[in-house]
């Protein structure tokens, strides 16, 4: 279907595919989402970073503490075991003498912690004899051993088992080893070089290191170890480790160390992996500090999963604090969206889609909130605003043209159609002019043009629900068409009258004219009522306003109607600045005339032979179907009486027209209920039709006050020619 206006095809407003309160919860959420997340990882990096930083110089310190703790407690043993030394060999009677044994006493009863002190050669304990030599000595703290209930046997195989480190010691090295292996207990041992006499010895110091451990103490994020020159293990958290005398030499901080050559007295600080039992690689930081004490290493690791736990806790925390704000966001942004967005906007919708349909006055255009203040109020407003535009455009051209336009239905292409057109005129309607022109002076043009809107609305609406278009008026004349707007196309008609096709396509065509002609009648009936009905009200109205000094009134009116079925040419007429959708052509011409006809034949309403023939075998009683007509059409039935005055139309021959009486089966209360279902009709007028309705013509003469033609004088032929040239 053309349309000039756009969209060709008429289709309804589809559904909504991304709703706008998806798109803002989808938009606003992705602006949470995106804003929190970035804040949460940026959190996350710089926070880590602190936390990494902190952490490292947190072990670094841990491992310079430890590293100065330790250093100072061999020192300090070292140191008070050379002061007894000293002492017992500047004592009278050597060694062995009473004053030395209480020396050593009162040396064991402040340290507790030594297990012994030897003083060895190179081939010293042991040497193949398990004995000691003339230049070595022991002293034994044989508390130590009662209280940690181990055999002091154990020292002498461990020193047995020493004695390489025994001559190295000697050669000027000091070494510290772990004792802890043989003792059960975490042991070790210092072994000092030691020169007595002019000879190379060592001294080995043998002493419990769970007081440096003490010392130390626990942390559950920074492990301390401590090892040797030939990296066995010494001090470890891990007791354990050190009793069965571990070696790290393949511990990645230890292997860092040596590889990086980094044997500096100074503390150090490198990354390092290491993997667990079970292959998973985990990353540390290892500082260690080298002692000035035969050569022992202090390490502090911390692994970086440990430091990082509470940033990763963090982290997931603000994750699924994110979450949560996320899916608040689109509840909260989906409720206000559906309740102060969604809502108004489908009604905007509705309304739209309704005035598509040509439903201009949808109370869903009421119910349109436009107290708002935001952009939905000015919307609802305008909403409201282009229906009262549509309105007055409606009624400014066709109401069902305007329809047709909003449903994008018209054909707006000249074409050929066929329809019923109707026109009505008012009796002696110049005399009436001139009666309100002497009543109301300057006042007579709005007078007259209140009592033309009361009549013309009254007969509009029968044309309206009757399925009519109004065409145009005429000063006091009415012209409307039905079928104009009907999309029936006459495309059949080219096709072979062999073509079953065409066949339905032409019974289809013809109950669309016979519906419209059945239409026309059935409005231009209900109007012989709505005309009665409007004659009293007159009265009444001018009856009501005599005693005033301005007394009002409107006049009592005769119309009479005109009804013709035809093919017509219909289109758009007229120019770009004023054009309106009509119909012309001779069967046009021919309704004017027979609207024209009808006070010659003494009726109100004619219609012609070609109506007539449309509709006479289904509604009207004749000669051709018996005086009878089917159950199913009774309701409809048409009462008529042709006119005895034949006249000659051109094309067409000889016509008669023929005066509409009634239509019995009307039901009149039914028909205006479709505009008003409050609607309830005036008894006296209800004998205008229906079953209370005339039967004869001279009946209908007699209720409207028409003369009785004289048909012998009865001309219609010169009656057409109303302007004659003067000779």
């Amino acid at each position: 279907m053309k349309n000039t206006f756009g969209n060709t095809t008429g289709v309804p407003l589809g559904k909504v595919k991304f709703p706008i309160g998806v798109k803002l919860a989808v938009i606003i959420g992705t602006v949470v989402l995106v804003s929190l997340g970035t804040v949460t990882v940026l959190n996350s990096y710089f926070i880590g970073k602190d936390v990494q930083i902190t952490a490292e110089e947190n072990n670094l310190s841990v491992n310079s503490r430890a590293a100065d703790t330790v250093e100072d407690k061999l020192t300090t043993i070292r140191s008070n075991v050379f002061q007894l030394l000293d002492l017992i060999n500047v004592m009278s009677g050597g060694r062995s003498s009473a004053v030395s044994k209480q020396a050593e006493a009162f040396f064991f009863e402040r340290n507790q912690d030594i297990a012994s002190v030897h003083i060895l050669s190179a081939g010293g304990y042991g040497g193949g004899s398990g004995r000691l030599t003339g230049s070595d000595a022991e002293i034994v703290n044989a508390r130590f051993f009662i209280s940690n209930e181990t055999d002091n046997g154990v020292l002498r195989s461990f020193l047995a088992a020493s004695s390489d480190a025994v001559r190295r010691s000697c050669s000027g090295e000091t070494i510290a080893l772990n004792a802890s292996p043989f003792f059960g207990i975490p042991v070790m041992s210092l072994l000092f070089p030691w020169k007595e006499n002019g000879r190379d010895q060592t001294c080995v110091i043998t002493f419990s290191i769970e007081g440096i451990s003490d010392i130390l103490g626990s942390d559950s994020v920074n492990t301390t170890f401590m090892i040797n020159d030939s990296d066995e293990l010494l001090l470890h958290p891990e007791t354990d480790r050190v009793l069965i005398g571990e070696s790290f030499k393949n511990h990645p901080l230890v292997m860092e160390m040596r590889q990086g050559n980094h044997n500096r007295d100074d503390s150090m600080q490198v990354p390092f992996v290491m993997e667990d039992g079970s292959g998973k690689k985990s990353h540390y930081y290892g500082a260690y500090q080298k002692l000035s004490v035969a050569d022992i290493v202090m390490a502090t690791v911390v692994p970086l999963d440990s430091v990082l736990e509470g940033v990763r806790t963090t982290r997931r925390n603000n994750i699924y604090l994110t979450g949560i704000v996320f899916f608040l966001s689109i509840i909260i942004i989906l409720i206000f969206s559906r309740f102060a967005i969604s809502v108004h906007i489908r009604k905007l919708t509705a309304a739209a889609h309704e005035i598509q349909k040509g439903n201009f006055d949808t109370p869903i255009i009421d119910s349109l909130n436009v107290k708002r203040g935001d952009e939905i109020g000015v919307l609802n407003r305008s909403t409201q605003d282009e229906r009262e535009f549509l309105n007055t455009f409606a009624k400014f051209t066709n109401r069902g043209v305007a329809k047709a336009i909003a449903r994008k239905e018209i054909d707006f292409d000249p074409h050929l159609k066929d329809v019923t057109i109707f026109f009505s005129d008012i009796r002696g309607f110049t005399a009436i002019s001139d009666g309100f022109k002497n009543r109301f002076q300057n006042d007579s043009p709005r007078e007259i043009i209140g009592f033309l809107n009361d009549y013309m609305s009254r007969m509009v609406n029968c044309i309206t629900l009757s399925n009519g278009n109004v065409d145009k008026f005429e000063g006091d004349a009415i012209m409307a068409v039905w079928g104009l707007l009907r999309d029936d196309s006459l495309d059949f008609e080219k096709l072979p009258e062999t073509d079953e096709q065409r066949a339905s396509l032409s019974e289809k065509h013809l109950q669309h004219v016979k519906k419209d002609a059945l239409d026309a009648i059935r409005g231009t009936v209900a109007m012989r009522y709505a005309l009665m009905k409007y004659n009293k009200d007159a009265e009444a109205f001018t009856a009501a306003h005599a005693g005033e000094e301005r007394a009002l009134y409107k006049p009592h009116i005769r119309i009479g109607c005109g009804i013709n079925s035809g093919r017509a040419t219909c289109g758009i007429m007229g120019s770009e600045d004023k054009m309106e959708y009509t119909a012309i052509g001779d069967a046009v011409n021919f309704a004017s005339r027979t609207e024209s006809s009808n006070k010659l034949c003494g009726t109100d309403i004619l219609i012609t032979e070609d109506t007539y023939n449309i509709l006479r075998d289904d509604f009207i009683k004749n000669k051709s179907n018996n005086f009878s007509i089917k159950d199913e059409n009774k309701e409809n039935e048409i009462v008529v009486e042709m006119i005895p005055v034949e006249f000659e139309v051109k094309g067409k021959g000889v016509q008669h027209f023929y005066g509409v009486v009634n239509m019995p089966g009307f039901d009149l209360e039914k028909f205006f209920a479709q505009g008003d279902a409050e609607f309830v009709p005036d008894g006296e007028c209800l004998k205008a039709c229906g079953s209370d309705g005339p039967k004869t013509l001279d009946e209908v003469r007699t209720m409207l006050g028409i003369p009785v033609p004289e048909y012998a004088k009865v001309n219609l032929n010169e009656e057409e020619n109303k302007i004659q040239v003067k000779q």
